[in-house]
């Protein structure tokens, strides 16, 4: 995503922001959201990556704590040509991954345990490959400042709703156009998310099967996350819907209103792309776990990245 786009992207949720602002409190009110999408720009920038990891109550981890995802993600980092990001788990039965940051430089990648426990180490090595496409591509930073733009809109929304309902010098004609203004304003907020992430993530695709070298473990990824990903509720994306499009598989969105386009197409692509490698087919091994220190789990067992055991 070039600095251009990324622009225009930001303007015209600024522009958004000010006629919400305007339709709940005139000129003052346009001017106070113009403040506000200012800073929160300026803020998201500088703090996006710690936003989004909070939102989750992400946990950092190194070659101490989490020695096979960490060796994994540093051993694909060294291929893509990358720093070494920071690493991050999130305790959460839903599979799921993410990249955020505002380069390369400032990068930080997180899974939740949920995915490391479905999945095996090849699939794991293709989702994380995928994220680190979004490093190297700087998709990450425009990824995080939309969705915290977003669900800001989506909350003033909701907020300029009930604070204009309570209003009773409001004209039916300024009722009206505070109902418009909430429905509209989130509803163009996920157009100009949709508009912007589709394509990004087909390009996250390729740049991931080329980093790993394996985009048949990546599609079997995707089909698997897929799957579990309606089945197990993400607490998160439920209260920050806008937080979907940060995931390697949107949670419980239609393939209409969806930031990424549907997992089957993306399989498909991933499959031309094996294609046109020679990518050998995935060994049907049963799936176990990647990660062996798993603070819930009971008792030591094998692990796809670490076949001893170890903790």
């Amino acid at each position: 995503m070039n600095g251009l786009k990324t622009t225009m992207l930001l303007a015209a949720l600024t522009a958004l922001f000010m006629g919400l602002g305007y339709t709940l409190g005139g000129s003052s009110g346009a001017i106070i959201a113009l403040l506000v999408a200012a800073g929160m720009n300026l803020v998201t920038f500088w703090n996006a990556d710690k936003i989004v990891l909070s939102m989750h109550n992400a946990r950092e981890v190194d070659a101490n704590s989490a020695p096979e995802f960490y060796g994994l993600v540093r051993d694909l980092a060294r291929r893509a040509g990358l720093p070494m990001p920071r690493v991050y788990l999130i305790d959460q039965p839903a599979p799921n991954a993410f990249a955020t940051g505002r380069d390369p430089d400032h990068a930080a990648v997180a899974a939740t345990t949920g995915l490391l426990a479905m999945l095996n180490r090849d699939e794991v090595a293709g989702v994380m490959a995928h994220e680190l496409a979004h490093v190297k591509n700087r998709d990450t930073l425009i990824m995080t400042m939309v969705a915290t733009i977003a669900g800001a809109i989506s909350m003033l929304a909701n907020f300029g709703l009930f604070f204009r309902s309570g209003d009773s010098q409001n004209g039916h004609g300024n009722m009206i156009a505070t109902i418009l203004a909430v429905i509209v304003a989130p509803f163009a907020a996920m157009i100009v998310q949709m508009a912007i992430s589709r394509h990004r993530e087909y390009g996250a695709d390729a740049g991931g099967a080329a980093i790993s070298g394996n985009p048949r473990a990546l599609a079997s990824a995707l089909a698997k996350i897929a799957g579990q990903a309606e089945r197990i509720p993400n607490p998160v994306a439920q209260r920050n819907p806008a937080a979907a499009q940060l995931y390697i598989v949107p949670t419980h969105v239609s393939e209409l209103f969806s930031t990424h386009p549907a997992t089957q197409k993306r399989i498909a692509a991933l499959e031309d792309i094996a294609a046109q490698m020679g990518a050998p087919v995935l060994r049907t091994a049963p799936c176990a776990s990647a990660l062996a220190p798993v603070a819930a789990r009971p008792r030591r067992r094998r692990s796809a990245l670490d076949p001893h055991g170890r903790d």
